[in-house]
């Protein structure tokens, strides 16, 4: 983070310049804005419980006519208009009013911000965990009553694509509304509000992508204050993984009769990096989200959209195609996950130590060096094997997440008279000897072809932590200048040790 001043008086022009583009600028920023949302819906329809992962077309391009692939897809005979629903719509926006309501009557830490280039500092309240907690509570009472059966992860499933929609229009619409109001922050207001360095390069496109500025907040009758970044951070996107994650372990058991320990590790290992940044809230009030970036689409696409339906694919993958690991594979993907987690909570936790005490005894021998801003910088323990370690941990855990989808690819065969039509929830739901009636799950020539799907995150997880490792490089590079290049002698590796 660049160095606080009291005043900013450079022009659009010339922040632009000092600051740069990211994200490749305004082309970048367009073709993200449109990109995604559109491969959100390609993978929930190229990957489905209708002809399989990938539908059969796409073996056999040649064969591909827009009337075959819309049969295999399943397209909603309404359109696209049929991609959204009013039920569908009303339950995101409840769930998110239930949110808000959570937050602010349940008990939870005030704790403050970093300081901002005006000099003030903003208070969030902090009660992530139990907010979650809370719902999930109920969703575990509602599961003992219904099992699978529960209508939450009916619902889910059955509108799936409608809850997609909404959540993709919210972030639309959150973008626009942060991005007009930015305009009405004047100089030395008491509410601290700001711009962010990165958002105000004058070109609409990349500002409003980039988000303009830096902590928008709004102030809802009764309910109080709500820090619309960090409420996004950690909340209804975060939550709203795992729930995706276990309606799609119920509708697994609902079509076969069973649950599988692959998609259990999945849920645990994405259920425990959910609860931990949870648990740890007060650690994101110095991430680069909440200190250095604007709130704008890219980071409510983020949080909303990308993060629960695209980090869930593995589980609603194996919702339709079983995967039974056994003892050794458990056993292996274990192993994986213990180890990048190991490197990930270690390294971040000697961090907050160093920063918070740095005379406590578990961080007290680590070797440091002095910059001129008065920073220290660690070049022991962990952070003495790669300046950014933690990402490397991070990316471990990834592979954890795909590694029990296997070999992935299904084909989704059906018998004559089959009673399972496109869409249809009530045909998945009749099972006779823990299959469903008419169809047959296999995986022939489809085999391996699914993993472009089920192991997506893997690699695109590697890129973004990548990207972020160089958003990091220039950020320590603009904040200690010199130092930076002295502590890049002494710590060379950026995130590999031995490899990058």
């Amino acid at each position: 983070m660049p160095s606080p001043k009291s005043k900013s008086t450079a022009t659009p022009a010339a922040s632009a310049s000092s600051h740069g583009y990211e994200f490749g600028g305004p082309l970048g920023a367009f073709g993200i804005t449109f990109g995604l949302p559109i491969l959100c819906y390609a993978m929930s329809f190229l990957c489905n419980d209708v002809s399989g992962c990938p539908v059969p077309s796409l073996l056999h391009p040649s064969t591909l006519t827009w009337a075959k692939l819309k049969d295999e897809i399943g397209w909603p005979r309404g359109g696209v208009f049929a991609l959204a629903s009013a039920k569908g719509t009303l339950a995101v926006l409840g769930y998110y009013f239930a949110l808000i309501v959570l937050q602010a009557v349940l008990p939870g830490q005030v704790a403050e911000g970093v300081q901002l280039s005006s000099g003030g500092r903003l208070k969030y309240r902090l009660n992530a965990f139990t907010s979650v907690m809370a719902i999930i509570a109920v969703a575990a009472v509602g599961t003992l009553k219904q099992g699978s059966n529960f209508v939450l992860w009916t619902f889910i499933w059955d509108n799936y694509r409608a809850l997609l929609t909404a959540n993709i229009a919210i972030s639309y619409a959150l973008a626009w509304f942060v991005y007009i109001r930015s305009f009405s922050i004047k100089r030395g207001n008491p509410e601290h509000r700001e711009l962010a360095n990165g958002g105000k390069t004058g070109n609409l496109l990349y500002d409003w992508f980039i988000g303009r500025e830096l902590n928008p907040r709004v102030t809802i009758p009764v309910l109080g204050t709500v820090d619309i970044k960090e409420f996004c951070e950690l909340r209804p996107g975060l939550l709203g993984w795992i729930l995706l994650d276990l309606a799609f372990i119920a509708q697994q058991y609902r079509r076969y009769g069973f649950a599988t320990d692959s998609i259990f590790l999945i849920t645990g290992f994405q259920a425990l990096y959910v609860f931990d940044a949870l648990w740890m809230e007060p650690a994101v009030l110095t991430t680069m989200d909440i200190t250095t970036d604007g709130f704008g689409f890219m980071l409510a696409f983020g949080d909303l959209v990308w993060v629960p339906f695209i980090y869930s694919l593995q589980c609603r993958y194996l919702a339709v195609h079983p995967v039974q690991l056994g003892l050794w594979g458990t056993l292996g993907v274990l192993a994986v996950q213990g180890l990048g987690y190991s490197i990930f909570r270690g390294a971040n936790n000697e961090k907050n130590r160093f920063r918070t005490d740095p005379k406590d005894p578990k961080v007290a021998h680590l070797k440091y060096m002095e910059t001129k801003s008065g920073s220290k910088l660690l070049i022991s323990g962990w952070w003495g094997v790669a300046r950014h370690i933690n990402y490397f941990g991070d990316w471990v855990m990834a592979w954890a997440w795909c590694l029990p989808t296997g070999i992935a690819g299904y084909m989704i065969q059906k018998t004559s008279g089959d009673p399972l039509s496109a869409g249809s929830s009530a045909a998945e739901g009749s099972i006779i000897g823990g299959q469903p009636i008419g169809a047959q799950v296999v995986q022939g020539e489809a085999r391996g072809w699914g993993m472009i799907v089920t192991y997506f995150y893997v690699a695109y997880f590697g890129v973004l932590l990548v990207h972020r490792e160089m958003r990091d490089e220039q950020k320590c590079r603009r904040k200690y200048g010199n130092d930076w290049d002295e502590y890049r002698k002494k710590v060379p590796w950026r995130m590999i040790p031995g490899v990058y």
